[in-house]
């Protein structure tokens, strides 16, 4: 039954089928799928402004492209929305980031039509590189388009494959998605002209090109005619950067105009040119978004949303979130201490950095998406005396791990990571998930690391953090709002290394670490409703981790076991490498560790992704219950035995 909003896009279910349309209605069907896209992300939620920004190029590339032979991937996942509904996955966009539904991003298991995954940023031109010369290797002719936008092309790494594709001179064709500039109309014209013009037939200079440009001019203004030579030659040399890397530029056209992709893109199918080439599309990131908002940041991550109003559904918590009680508690603090520098790799409303840039403007700095030189930017900041705080996503900052290690832990700069999104996040998964972090810098000598149990103790650290200069630090916390935890009217700096005692029992000691604590609290309870006698600790400090407490709880009870929202490898592991190292294992204590599974975890709600990863209530309950299963028999013999006399 076809739709009466979605006629044309009823009829596509593949690209093949797409590519049945004649070229003339490619106009109304962008308006169709933009429709869908709309509808099925207010659903959802998710990435909305991306995607509808690339409505029409993603319809030209599948329309000129024989994909999935020509392989197509796509920079920054939250731009293939579009692309995934037409290429067979439309039914599916329901289950958009749910359990067991589609993923936000491009994922190599989840279609043909996605030869590449994709989760992070600026990967695209590396991995096209690798598959062209895999092609050329191998004797096959596809085409291998690489759309990398969105700010993707701030990262270095873009530049290193755009260096190293133009060293190649494999095929290889790079869509520069440019959604943050526009053209003015004479400009556009000419280069629209251009940009057919290049890609039809090779030309061994600009001197070629600017001939066939001004002789198209008419005899009369053939005074005009320089005028017109030095237009061209700054609208092909302006670019120079891509053309000294060994690209050929084409561009800038509308991104929005069938009738300025096609003809540019159909040349480009049938290799007029070789080597490679970078076509310059200009796009208008959140276009046809039927809602009022800011043109900066277009709807480009939502909750679910009203399609008729645009009205979002707001979580039903009021409390704040982790990220902007950091936000609050720093910019607080810079007001103070003038010293206080916040760097952000092009994330500072996800950081909640925006409320410091209204507070000390001058003191807050995005270098876009390159975390590699936001940590070495911040080491120099560091190396001056400033107190440099590089808040970064956890699952970002894997991306400057060497210069963690390298520019700021060995020279044991006093860099502050504040490392938001760490642990589950939900429906982002597993590309985004924060749970690595514990892991990859616990094995780093100096560092000081934070994991606060709710948003008070995030206030309390953050003061920490700033007044610590003893070398790097980190302070990581989790996405979402707080418990709800009273914030302190002044945070306190608190003692390095110094866990917190909640709990004093004999049977059985938990140390909790960071925001797992509310759940072990809840297993404590129940633990002490059957009779088990309960020690509960808020560790506080992932390193250095308090020792004295360990070897209290090993020596006072028959049972420990360690929490922790982090993959293996992490806070659990170096409390047993120094409890094997003291001989605390030697006595028949019990230990277990209760952390993330060795798998990745797909997308899903947190809670639910908790109780695969058996971090709930009920299976840590479980887990704690079989430590303590000798006091619980001999209690229940007990019962028995006082049945029986009775």
């Amino acid at each position: 039954m076809t739709n009466r909003q979605t006629p044309l896009l009823d009829k596509i279910n593949t690209p093949d089928q797409l590519r049945q349309l004649p070229a003339s209605q490619l106009p109304a069907l962008a308006n169709e799928l933009r429709y869908e896209m709309i509808k099925a992300v207010s659903q959802t939620g998710g990435h909305l402004g991306a995607g509808l920004g690339v409505i029409e190029l993603t319809i030209a590339l599948h329309y000129i492209f024989d994909t999935p032979d020509d392989k197509l991937i796509w920079d920054v996942g939250h731009q293939a929305y579009p692309h995934k509904i037409l290429t067979g996955r439309r039914e599916q966009m329901s289950g958009l980031r749910q359990e067991g539904g589609l993923s936000g991003f491009t994922k190599r298991s989840e279609s043909l039509y996605d030869p590449f995954g994709a989760g992070h940023s600026s990967t695209s031109i590396s991995a096209g590189l690798g598959m062209a010369v895999a092609r050329d290797l191998q004797g096959a002719t596809n085409n291998v388009i690489a759309v990398i936008g969105d700010g993707a092309m701030s990262a270095g790494m873009a530049f290193e494959a755009l260096n190293n594709a133009g060293a190649m001179n494999s095929n290889l064709i790079v869509i520069l998605n440019d959604n943050d500039m526009s053209i003015s109309s004479p400009v556009g014209a000419m280069s629209v002209y251009l940009s057919e013009l290049i890609s039809s037939r090779p030309y061994q200079s600009i001197r070629d090109l600017v001939k066939e440009v001004a002789s198209r001019f008419p005899v009369e203004i053939e005074k005009t005619a320089k005028r017109a030579r030095d237009l061209a030659k700054d609208i092909v040399s302006g670019h120079s950067l891509f053309s000294e890397l060994g690209f050929c530029y084409i561009g800038p056209i509308d991104g929005h105009d069938f009738n300025h992709l096609l003809p540019v893109l159909r040349n480009l199918e049938r290799g007029q040119i070789d080597g490679p080439v970078l076509v310059h599309v200009v796009t208008e990131k959140g276009k046809g978004h039927p809602f009022s908002g800011p043109s900066s940041e277009k709807y480009h991550a939502v909750p679910k949303f009203n399609v008729v109003t645009g009205q979002q559904s707001k979580s039903s918590a009021n409390n704040p979130t982790y990220t902007q009680v950091f936000a609050d508690t720093l910019s607080n603090l810079a007001r103070r201490d003038d010293k206080i520098v916040a760097i952000t790799a092009a994330m500072p409303s996800g950081t909640g950095l925006k409320t410091m840039m209204e507070t000390s403007p001058s003191r807050v700095f995005d270098v876009g998406i390159a975390e590699q030189h936001a940590v070495t930017f911040a080491a120099g900041l560091a190396s001056e005396g400033l107190k440099p705080f590089a808040a970064i996503y956890s699952t970002f900052l894997q991306r400057g791990y060497d210069q963690v290690v390298h520019d700021v832990a060995i020279q044991n700069l006093p860099v502050r990571f504040a490392i938001d999104r760490a642990g589950l996040v939900g429906a982002d998964g597993a590309t985004h998930a924060g749970v690595f972090d514990l892991a990859y810098l616990s094995c780093l000598p100096n560092m000081m690391i934070m994991c606060p149990s709710d948003e008070a103790e995030l206030v309390h650290m953050t003061a920490t953090a700033a007044a610590f200069d003893d070398g790097p630090s980190a302070l990581r916390y989790p996405r979402g709002t707080g418990i709800g935890a009273e914030l302190p009217k002044a945070p306190q700096v608190l003692e390095i290394g110094k866990a917190r005692l909640l709990k004093k029992g004999s049977d059985i000691a938990m140390i909790s670490l960071g925001t797992m604590l509310n759940v072990c609290l809840e297993v404590a309870d129940k633990l002490e409703d059957i009779g088990v006698s309960v020690s509960l600790a808020d560790a506080r400090f992932a390193k250095p981790f308090d020792r004295g407490l360990i070897r209290n709880f090993a020596i006072s009870h028959k049972a420990l076991l360690l929490v922790e929202e982090s993959s293996p490898g992490g806070f659990s592991a170096h409390i047993l490498q120094f409890m094997a190292g003291e001989a605390l294992l030697d006595n028949g204590l019990k230990v277990r560790t209760a952390s993330l599974p060795d798998q990745y975890i797909d997308h899903a709600e947190r809670s639910s992704q908790l109780v695969s990863a058996g971090l709930d209530v009920d299976s840590l309950f479980a887990v704690a219950s079989q430590l303590v299963s000798d006091k619980l028999e001999a209690r229940q013999a007990k019962h028995f035995k006082k049945l029986k006399n009775k």
